[in-house]
């Protein structure tokens, strides 16, 4: 099992400088270059404090600048804000910056708030369509001369300048849950990045059948890879377990404001939801974030991470704590590399 991590600059104040959060991201990355870490991912959004990342190809190549193995990973771009022709020109040149190490990936895009102001009128739902008519304008592009007439855009012949280091294209990623997305990610040569938010165990067990069953029915394709993103936070003493319960319950309050749009958003920042306004409020119970999390010692952590090795996920994404101080996660991320993926080589 491979360890990819996703970073993304984040605040829940003002109080927080800028600086402070780009320098802590840049030594994340760092680290899980030296840890020997696949891929670092981060994701596009715009308009909000909660995930700072208007052009994740920006942050990518200067990334490329300060590592050297580490690959690079778009999780993801959101097709509804993009053209075809400036995605493709966009791509291509992060992977020739970058040597070569670009993933792509794509979605639909997450959040109405986002929707409202990138994309007016337009229901998030109808961001599906979106990426479908962009993946297959982006491989063309790729290609070379091509011409396209959809639903979304049209525009004449033209190419991708500059086309990508990788042929025919970087490996390719889609973020999906529901069994119609897996469906078209697999049959369109994608890879699948799942998660299961804040759910149980078993709803991770739900994904790799869902992912499974997926690929028995395209035999004729290559075998694509599962990736899944959990939390993770890994301490010394035990005594520590309510410090990331805690952070990601109080993260988790702004998350839900913009997932479910219930809240509104004060420059950049969102209101934190009451959770009881919330119909998935059981999966903040103490116990269960404790559980189902990543959380732990690190022998506790190991223990949890050989049931997703067991089930035969590729790829386990390492996804912060947020809401816990810098230098808790830092030292969470020492010890992974240091104490937990040994385990795994």
């Amino acid at each position: 099992m491979d360890f990819d991590i996703v970073l993304n600059m984040a605040r829940l104040d003002d109080e927080t400088p800028m600086q402070q959060v780009w320098d802590k991201t840049n030594y994340m990355v760092r680290l899980a270059d030296e840890a020997g870490f696949t891929t670092a991912w981060t994701a596009e959004h715009h308009t909000i404090e909660l995930t700072i990342a208007p052009n994740p190809f920006q942050l990518l190549s200067h990334w490329a600048a300060i590592t050297k193995n580490i690959r690079l990973g778009t999780g993801i771009v959101t097709a509804p804000y993009w053209h075809p022709i400036r995605l493709a020109g966009e791509a291509g040149l992060c992977d020739l910056i970058s040597g070569g190490r670009l993933e792509f990936g794509i979605g639909r895009g997450s959040f109405q708030y986002e929707f409202d102001r990138m994309q007016p009128g337009i229901d998030q739902r109808e961001g599906v369509g979106y990426m479908k008519e962009m993946l297959a304008a982006l491989k063309e592009l790729w290609k070379g001369d091509y011409a396209h007439d959809g639903q979304y855009w049209q525009f004449p012949t033209a190419t991708a300048c500059p086309k990508p280091q990788q042929l025919p294209h970087p490996p390719l990623w889609c973020a999906a849950r529901d069994p119609g997305s897996f469906d078209w990610a697999i049959s369109n040569g994608c890879n699948i990045m799942a998660t299961p938010l804040q759910a149980p165990h078993s709803e991770v067990e739900v994904l790799v059948n869902r992912f499974n069953d997926t690929v028995a029915r395209y035999p004729e394709l290559p075998r694509p890879k599962l990736m899944m993103l959990r939390r993770v936070c890994v301490y010394d003493n035990p005594d520590d377990w309510m410090v990331p319960v805690e952070g990601v319950t109080n993260f988790g309050r702004y998350f839900e404001t913009l997932m479910k749009n219930i809240g509104g958003v004060e420059n950049g920042f969102a209101d934190p939801a009451d959770y009881q306004a919330i119909a998935n409020k059981n999966d903040y119970d103490p116990k269960s974030l404790h559980e189902n999390m990543l959380f732990g010692t690190p022998e506790e952590v190991v223990v949890k991470l050989k049931k997703y090795e067991a089930l035969g996920i590729d790829t386990f994404l390492y996804g912060e704590a947020y809401g816990v101080s810098d230098e808790f996660n830092k030292r969470s991320l020492e010890l992974f590399a240091s104490e937990v993926m040994p385990h795994f080589q």
